[in-house]
Parts: structure tokens; sequence; C-alpha cells
């Protein structure tokens, strides 16, 4: 990787469906123990299937105060900001904070506030509604309150590319410290989106699995009776800092961030161009901002959503781009897909698979899709991974990869 600017990643903090902190979420993702069962609020609706956060306690782990001002979604991302931060042994009050940012992702909000609010405004009237309706549902609030909890007082920006987010957010922060704003930035993305409402939509547009029979497999990326993705809520958070301001400060890098890409199919609001040039853009732009090839790249987990059509096309283009077949995962068969935060949880799952040398398996993958003709892990498998890419894919034809490199 010839001329790469080294970016480490110095901390991780994880909530997720599989386990909250990194330990527990990295161990079931290996162990392919699926988050996914059927969720009450849901009961009402045409799918029931969901994967939550199971036992997290806001106001046990902030303080009342500050989970009675806060929507889930920030909550998750404070949660897994301070995990990061003691990761990485980095102190909010040993710091001014003036050259620390934080960028945080998400494509739904505080949306159970919406719908919360929007019933009390339909039951009672405007008199019932909280003063805090709007400072908890407004989406850059995650970023907000994560800069205020660690009194970060650099750019604190909150990005939304839909399912692409957390992929999105980590790349704006990799150009904040290549272009000298930041020293240390905070960055990945936060989503708690299981709400009647979006179980609904996501419903009718027919992108849901209705397993409800059986829902621990109901999330199966690449496999052949796959029918659909399960929504998952939960937040991925990295600490970014240049290679050399760490190892300045001791710090050890857990991988190194190379490269970064983005692109847009610009063809339609839901559905992949059909021969994945955008997608495949993203992944030329991070390998050449990597200063790399494809045939360097050992391990890709992929955006594996589950779906009938993403999951065709996408290993078609992995197909086509990287004949060396890398080993390919998903680890969305464990956490269901956390839509706008799943970028970052599953960079942070590619840091953790490049560190340890171990590409986890694809959940509930028994039969692949004999359209998908690439080598899928289905079992934990040690691979000497240098080099190893996470895509993502969202709404209005949003796409972006990372770059991460054996430290």
């Amino acid at each position: 990787m010839s001329g790469t600017a080294e970016v480490a990643v110095t901390g991780l903090g994880l909530v997720t469906p599989a386990g909250v902190g990194v330990a527990a979420a990295w161990e079931a993702v290996c162990g392919a123990t699926s988050g996914v069962a059927v969720d009450p609020a849901l009961a009402d609706g045409p799918v029931r299937l969901a994967a939550r956060v199971s036992g997290f306690d806001g106001e046990a782990l902030l303080g009342g105060r500050t989970a009675h001002r806060t929507d889930r979604f920030a909550q998750f991302a404070m949660v897994a900001a301070r995990e990061a931060l003691a990761d990485a042994k980095l102190d909010p009050g040993a710091w001014g904070g003036a050259r620390v940012g934080v960028v945080v992702g998400t494509a739904h909000g505080g949306c159970a506030t919406w719908e919360s609010e929007h019933r009390a405004l339909l039951g009672d009237g405007p008199g019932d509604l909280s003063p805090l309706f709007l400072p908890r549902q407004l989406p850059n609030m995650a970023a907000g309150h994560v800069a205020m909890d660690c009194a970060a007082h650099g750019p604190a920006l909150g990005v939304s590319t839909a399912c692409a987010s957390g992929a999105t957010a980590i790349g704006v922060a990799r150009d904040l410290l290549l272009l000298n704003r930041c020293d240390v930035v905070l960055a990945g993305a936060a989503e708690a989106p299981v709400t009647p409402l979006n179980a609904a939509g996501y419903a009718r547009m027919g992108a849901l699995s209705r397993r409800h029979h059986d829902p621990a497999s109901a999330s199966r990326p690449f496999d052949a009776d796959r029918d659909g993705f399960v929504m998952a809520e939960g937040a991925g958070m990295l600490v970014l800092e240049r290679g050399e301001d760490a190892r300045a400060r001791g710090a050890r890098a857990r991988a190194l961030l190379v490269g970064y890409g983005a692109s847009a199919d610009a063809y339609h609001v839901s559905t992949p161009e059909p021969n994945g040039r955008g997608v495949s853009d993203a992944v030329h732009a991070a390998l050449t901002d990597a200063g790399t090839t494809a045939s360097e790249v050992g391990h890709i987990n992929a955006h594996g959503s589950s779906t009938p059509l993403n999951d065709r096309l996408e290993s078609a283009v992995i197909e086509r781009l990287f004949p060396n077949r890398p080993l390919v995962t998903s680890t969305k068969g464990t956490t269901g897909h956390l839509l706008g935060a799943a970028g970052a949880v599953e960079a942070a799952f590619t840091v953790l698979a490049v560190e340890n040398a171990l590409v986890p398996p694809t959940a509930n993958l028994d039969r692949l899709d004999p359209a998908v003709r690439i080598d899928v892990a289905v079992r934990p498998t040690p691979v000497p991974v240098e080099l190893a890419l996470s895509l993502s894919m969202g709404f209005g034809g949003q796409n972006a990869v990372l770059a991460v490199a054996r430290a």
C-alpha cells in the first residue's frame, strides 16, 4: 500500500443485538449466535421480527437525567463511544478537546420519539408534547450528545446516507484527520429503528423477512432460502487518530484505516443499479485511496443484507472485481440489519477480523444460493488478513467502502 496515509484505529465500542461491548459482540458473531426474536412491540404489524439490544438500560448506564433527555439511538452512541475511548486509553477529562471531532451517522434518528410524540399530539393535543421532543429526535443529536459527553469541541457532525451512514461517517472522520482538521475523531453510527411505523413501511416494500416460525434463522445472507432482512438496533464507534500521533503517545493500533471510497448509483430510490456500477466505483475508489489493488484483498465484510436482490448483485460485483476470491462474510446473519449503524458495526468487525486473523462466519447460511459464486465463510476461519474491505449500500443509491489493513 504505497504512499498510504496512516489513520490508526485505536479504540472500538459496540452496542449490538449480538452483545453490549466488543468482547461479547465478537464472541457472538464468531459463534454465529443470532440476536433475532419475535418483538412484542411489533405484535400488531405484518412483520413481528427484530434484533434488539437485549437488556440495555440507558438510565443505569448513563444516569436518569441523560436517559430522560435522549432518544435510544443517542444512548447507544454514547455507551459505544465511552467504551471506544476507554479502549483507546483516552481520558476526556485530560484534554482540551478543541481538536477532537465527532462524526455519527444515522438513517432514522430519533424515530421512536417521533412516533410517541405524534401519538400524544393526536391524543391530547399540542399541550401534551414534551418540550424535549425536538432535541431528542433530531438526527444530529447522537453526535451532539457524544461531543457533550466527552468534551469534544471540534467538529460534531451528523451524516445520513441511509444504510451506508456508518461507513460514510468513518470515511468523513478519516478525511478530517488527513486534512489536519482534528487530531482525534470519534466516528461511527447509531440506530434505534424498531418501531411499528418503520416495520410496517419496510414490510410494505417487501424488504423484511417473514420467517416467524424460526426467528433465529430469519437473517440468512447469501442463503438460497433468504426472504428479506431483519430490522436491528445498536451502535458502533471507533476512535481514529493519525498513525504518527498514536505512536507518539504509545497507543496500540488495532488496525489501520487506509482507504475510503463513496459513490452514488444515480439510478433508483431503493433498487441498486443492475450492473453494480455504483458499488464497483466505491470499491475502486477505496483501493485507489489505499494505494493498492483488488489482488491484495484477503477478506470482505459484505453488505449482505439477506434480501434476494442485494445479495445476488453484491456477490456478482465481488466475483467480477476479485478473481483472487477473498473470503467473504456477512455479520448480519447474527446482528440483523442495523440500517444506518450497520456500516459502523461492520467496520468494527472488520477491524477485529484483521487484528485477530479470523474471519467470522455468516450465520444461518445452510445452502448457498447457486447464483452466489463467491467464497462465503460458514465457520470461524483463521486467515492472515493483511487487507480487508467493508462494503455498505443504502437507499438512494448510496455506496461506501472502507479499506482496513493490519497495523
